[in-house]
Order: C-alpha cells, then structure tokens, then sequence
C-alpha cells in the first residue's frame, strides 16, 4: 500500500525494492549482482528522493494548518480578557459553570511574543505571566 507522504509503501524504504507479488515469486527473473558502490550509491539517492518527499509534505501540511492560525501580539497597555485554568485559582474557587475569562486587565509587559505580563488583582493570588493562548 502506497503512502501518501512519501508515495512508496514503507517496504520499499526499509528493504529497497518493492515487494514480491505472487508472479515474482513463480517466475523468478534472473538478474546480475551489482558491485557495493553502486548499491550504496543508488541507496543514497534513493534516501535522499525520500527526504525530499517529505519535506514538500511536510511542507504542505504547514501551509494548511498555518492558514487557521493568527498571530496576536499586544503592546504595554492593551487590554485583554485573561482565561484561568483550574490549576490557576484557589482551591474551592473553580466553577464548571463559573466564568471562563476574567478582565479586561491591561498589559504591563511583554516578554516575547508568546508571553505577556498582566496587571491582576491581588486577589486572583496567581502569577501574573501569560501565554497568550490564555489571553
């Protein structure tokens, strides 16, 4: 069965040549050795023909999940609705049904452009460091 990524059955790669059907078995064709540097050298460019086939699937499949993501960056004094995790609040304070965001709560730094620090209340009692998927 062909793979879709690479576009040989994983067989081929691992034993170099395609598998034998019921006819090669019967019918065996005789065929010359070949000499160790020809062998290596056809298994080189094979591996390579391989590496290649993937990077461009690879490659592709970036491009489609790519297309759903946006970026978000925010600037010091922005303000962002901050989601807190179970693990975040005191215990006995998560609520299934409580509220999911709290905010808005102004930017007082970023860290890089996947970490921002948030002015919160000291009664939230939690860091003060988001991811911005929290954001």
């Amino acid at each position: 069965m062909t793979n879709r990524s690479i576009g040989m059955c994983p067989f081929s790669i691992v034993y170099t040549k395609v598998p034998n059907t019921v006819l090669d078995v019967t019918v065996l064709p005789k065929c010359k050795s070949k000499s160790a540097a020809t062998l290596v050298e056809n298994y080189t460019e094979f591996l390579s023909n391989i590496r290649l086939k993937l990077q461009e699937s690879n490659a592709k499949y970036k491009l489609d999940a790519d297309a759903h993501r946006r970026e978000k960056l925010f600037k010091p004094g922005d303000l962002v609705l901050v989601r807190l995790k179970q693990e975040r609040l005191p215990v006995g304070e998560y609520s299934k049904l409580g509220k999911r965001k709290w905010g808005p709560f102004p930017v007082i730094s970023k860290i890089n452009d996947n970490a921002y620090i948030v002015d919160l209340p000291e009664e939230f009692n939690t860091s003060r460091t988001f991811n911005v998927k929290d954001l």
